[in-house]
Formats: C-alpha cells, structure tokens, sequence
C-alpha cells in the first residue's frame, strides 16, 4: 500500500502545482496596462522638468584610470557616452556592428579634440548582438588581453516599430537577443575583466516601456499564440527582461567580486528609433521637442 501511494504520488502533478499553473499570467491586466502606459506618459510630460536642474552637457570628472566598454555607440545616446567618456579621460572600447563607421568617428573626434589635451584613448571592436557566436568572440578577445574592465554599458538596443516578428539565426525574437539576451552573455563572459577592474560596473540602458511590458518564461519569443506579436510587445517585454536579469545578477553576485548592476531609463530621446516611426508620430515628435531629450541630454 506505501509503495502503491509513493508511486502515484511521483507520477501525478501535486495540488500545489495545478494551483500554481493555474494561477501563471498569460498577459498584463487592464489595470496593469493603464498604469504602465500612466506611467510612460508622466515620463514624457515632466521628464525635462524633473531635469531641469541638470547642466548639458553634465561635466564629469577626470576619469583617466577607466576603461569603459560602450555597445551600440556610432549613433544617439551610445555614441554621447563614448565621446563624453573618451573628453573626460577614459580609455573608451566602441563595441559595434560597424567597425568603418566607429572608426570615421574616432578620427573626426580625434580632429575634434585636438589642441585640447592628449589624443582621445578610444577603440573600436566589432560585436552584433544578433549573434552570440559574435558575442562570444568578443569576449573571448577582451579577456585575452588579461586587463581590467571598469565600466560595462549595455547600451545598444533595437525597436524595429511596425516590423514583423523576426528571428535572429539563433532562434531568438529579434528584441529579446539584442535587448536582452546577447547583454546578459556579454556581461557573463566579461566577468573574468570586470573582476580585474573591480569595483566595477555593468550598466543596462532600459526604457520606460518596461512598464507596459509581460515575461512569459515559457514563450519569450512569442510564439505559442497565446498573445498576440507586436513590436511594441517585443521591445517592452524584452526591457522587463532586462531588468528582471539585472535584479538578479545583482542579488546573486557575491560582494567580494566588487561588480554592481544597474539598470537606468535615459528618458524618452529623439534618437535613430524616431525616423523608424510612421510619419504621423514622427510629426507629433516634432510638435512637442520640449517634452523630448536629444541623445546629448539624455
């Protein structure tokens, strides 16, 4: 009779488990989703209000004993980091796609600079976040060189508005690997530099729309048909995601590797995202430019 009841018991799904599966969200409530959008549309209207204290550029301090990685920096925000970075004195490492473009920049910020101090200390590596075999290449590199890494900035991201659902040639909903997935291996992988240049820092730049975004572990590249794609769908998920990974990189690293995570919205910003956008909401952009941060600003 116990070996009867021991076997049923192993094969049968307890009551707790059908509770709990019964329970698991599929999708954001109405509430959930009013409150995310109140919350994107506070951003918009108060943002520069709530900055308005704030210098532009904001000086930094002489950072000449860092070394700062930058994804995504030949355009908007990424590239601001890169050059505010490379001014203030840090030995700047342009992870991009476009190694020509990241280059030409190089020498007109070079041009740019000069007469003003030392040449700028700045870099270009490839890496397309749209492959974790690129990932991995590059920090296989990096750590090769047996340095420290201060600073990682996980800036380059991607929202192709109004496109269909794509997948990269790893399997991966396209936002979710670049927004998500390819940043969380990079920041992985580069542990051995982080830990030589520690205390050291792995930055996520996220997104307001996080709060209008659903995680659905089993289906995160939305496929399943229990909710219906979108690009909105995909950029916003793919932020929670962020975040969510970045809480818990954060609670799960030990205080002795000296690595602190962090997550930051910029704002809402004009930047490559905005030419995307069907020309009704390009116009509406350009009625309220108050409301909205340049890539400098942000």
């Amino acid at each position: 009779m116990e070996t009867t009841s021991s076997s049923s018991s192993t094969s049968s799904p307890s009551a707790a488990e059908l509770i709990s599966k019964s329970k698991r969200k599929e999708a954001l409530g109405w509430m959930e989703w009013l409150r995310g959008w109140l919350y994107v549309i506070y951003e918009m209207l108060f943002q520069r209000i709530l900055a308005s204290h704030l210098q532009n550029p904001l000086p930094l301090p002489p950072v000449n004993d860092l070394t700062c990685i930058v994804t995504g920096s030949t355009s908007g925000i990424g590239r601001e980091i890169a050059r505010q970075l490379a001014e203030s004195g840090a030995h700047v490492v342009m992870a991009v796609r476009n190694l020509k473009a990241a280059n030409e920049l190089i020498q007109k910020w070079q041009e740019e600079w000069s007469g003003k101090g030392l040449p700028l200390n700045i870099e270009a590596m490839e890496l397309d976040l749209l492959s974790l075999d690129s990932v991995v290449r590059f920090s296989e590199a990096w750590n090769g060189r047996l340095g420290p890494l201060h600073v990682l900035i996980n800036n380059a991201g991607i929202f192709s508005i109004g496109e269909p659902q794509k997948f990269s040639k790893d399997g991966y909903e396209e936002h979710m690997q670049v927004n998500h997935l390819a940043p969380a291996l990079l920041s992985i992988l580069l542990f051995p530099s982080l830990i030589r240049g520690s205390p050291s820092r792995i930055i996520n730049v996220n997104s307001v729309m996080h709060y209008v975004g659903f995680v659905d572990t089993e289906d995160m590249n939305v496929v399943s048909g229990k909710r219906k794609y979108t690009s909105l769908t995909g950029y916003s998920g793919s932020k929670l995601a962020q975040i969510k990974f970045s809480s818990i990189l954060q609670k799960r690293l030990p205080a002795e590797s000296g690595i602190n995570v962090v997550c930051v919205s910029p704002g809402i910003v004009s930047t490559n995202v905005a030419r995307d956008l069907p020309k009704i909401v390009q116009a509406a952009y350009h009625l309220i430019p108050y409301f909205i941060f340049n890539p400098q600003e942000a």
